[in-house]
């Protein structure tokens, strides 16, 4: 076991996406009395970029704040006594999770963290396996049909690689993509020594991960309805502990006096949040059933979580594939005062007659005005006052990154070449990569783990 803790495990959720708040990890690294901190920062997208950005440069492509939590958090990872107090699983490996444990290494070496080990677990890279593969994505295409836009392909591993670098006696563990709830699952099945085919086991193990994953929505964030449902101390929101028993009795919290909630109903929110059938969630590891999960308050911010089963994994593993899809234009201006929302509608419908008269070829073109139509567009009933200020964007996806760029251009000019009082101009012009899936055999992927030990 881990630590002191005989009988249960405390995993503390230490992110919940790439971009998130560090304080609230310090805080559970710190006061938590974890066993492991998990960080989670690995979207979809998140790891096509990642992949683009390991092309030009072969040493990066890991998660971009990785040198700032691991410089908050690993100071307090031993105590005064040289005992380690807690383990770090993370999937901020992204596309180069060995040049992560590297500069993981790195960092803990400066800090004086000498005989730490960094484990690195890889396999879920698998372009070249599937690049010239005709199977269908879900986009309508195949990866063959995509030919040189392919940008990236990475597997959704399952915890097996995690739980051998814990058997090995990793502190620090870095992955690539991996099931977000394999993440929390990996220390359960290492330290309490579950079966891989306890499937009951393994979906209590997949409902703690799942109910982690995104970190500070479990505690209130994301949840919070001003009025409705009131959270406290959102700007202070403590990141949630889950506390797992060998026998797999679960308790969702957070550390004593840390901002937010745990509750019955946060926990109903984020059991459903990104479920399409909660009796069959695929997961690499177990087709975990969620139906009869069962929470219940047995104090304040202690939530009993129960009921969750599963049946045999499927043998398939998703596989997420980034493509390059061309390029987004997109400009922006603002009207306010009087009249301004005639003023906005004719500078938008000036910009759609300039691309058609400049033939600028655009896909996916959005003209909208944010206050009044961008997230309902018709379905959204007239305002019964005029609004006071609006601002128009313009944005569409183009083959030609020229056509995109003047899409931006077009919406600047109506400072000039527009109706009266336009301010406030941004405009801006990226390629899109896009990312489609496809199901792919989980013994075409095998995993490695590669350690690194810090001198």
């Amino acid at each position: 076991m881990t630590n002191a803790h005989s009988s249960y495990l405390r995993l503390g959720s230490g992110a919940g996406y790439s971009g998130d708040r560090i304080d609230p990890a310090v805080e559970l690294a710190r006061d938590g009395q974890i066993d492991y901190l998990i960080f989670e920062c690995l979207a979809e997208r998140t790891i096509a970029l990642a992949q683009q950005e390991r092309l030009h440069h072969p040493d990066k492509g890991y998660d971009p704040l990785l040198t700032d939590r691991m410089q908050s958090v690993l100071p307090l990872m031993f105590d005064t006594d040289g005992q380690r107090r807690f383990r770090i699983i993370s999937n901020m490996g992204a596309a180069n999770p060995i040049a992560a444990a590297k500069h993981v290494s790195h960092i803990a070496k400066t800090l004086g963290l000498h005989g730490l080990k960094v484990a690195a677990v890889v396999g879920d890279d698998v372009l070249e396996q599937i690049r010239t593969s005709n199977d269908l994505l879900d986009n309508g295409q195949t990866p063959a049909q995509l030919g040189d836009k392919l940008v990236s392909a990475n597997a959704y591993l399952g915890a097996a690689g995690m739980v051998e670098a814990i058997e090995a006696g990793a502190d620090i563990i870095l992955t690539g993509r991996v099931a977000d709830p394999a993440l929390f699952l990996a220390p359960l099945i290492a330290e309490f020594k579950w079966s891989w085919n306890d499937w009951e086991k393994l979906g209590t193990g997949t409902l703690v991960g799942h109910l982690l994953e995104c970190a500070g929505q479990v505690s209130g964030g994301y949840f919070a309805d001003p009025g409705v449902k009131d959270v406290k101390n959102l700007a202070r929101l403590g990141f949630p502990i889950a506390q797992v028993s060998a026998d797999g009795n679960v308790i969702i919290t957070k550390v004593k006096g840390s901002g937010g909630q745990i509750t019955v109903q946060t926990c109903t929110e984020q059991l459903l949040y990104e479920i399409h059938d909660p009796s069959r969630y695929l997961t690499p590891d177990v087709i975990a059933d969620f139906s009869k999960v069962r929470f219940t308050e047995q104090a304040v911010d202690e939530i009993h979580a129960e009921g969750a089963y599963g049946q045999e994994k499927s043998g398939l593993f998703k596989v997420s594939v980034g493509y390059l899809d061309g390029y987004l234009g997109e400009g922006q201006l603002s009207y306010g005062g009087p009249n301004a929302l005639a003023r906005a509608t004719l500078a938008r419908d000036i910009v759609l007659e300039r691309i058609a008269i400049l033939g600028l070829e655009v896909e996916d073109l959005r003209a909208e005005l944010i206050g009044m139509n961008s997230l309902y567009g018709n379905a959204q009933p007239p305002a019964t006052t005029e609004p006071q200020e609006l601002r128009l964007r313009i944005a569409g996806r183009c083959a030609n990154p020229a056509h995109a760029k003047q899409l931006g251009n077009e919406v600047e000019a109506l400072y000039t070449n527009g109706p009266a009082g336009g301010g406030g101009a941004s405009k801006s012009t990226r390629q899109v990569v896009a990312v489609a899936s496809l199901l792919w055999p989980s013994d075409r992927i095998p995993h490695a783990v590669h350690m690194e030990t810090v001198e």
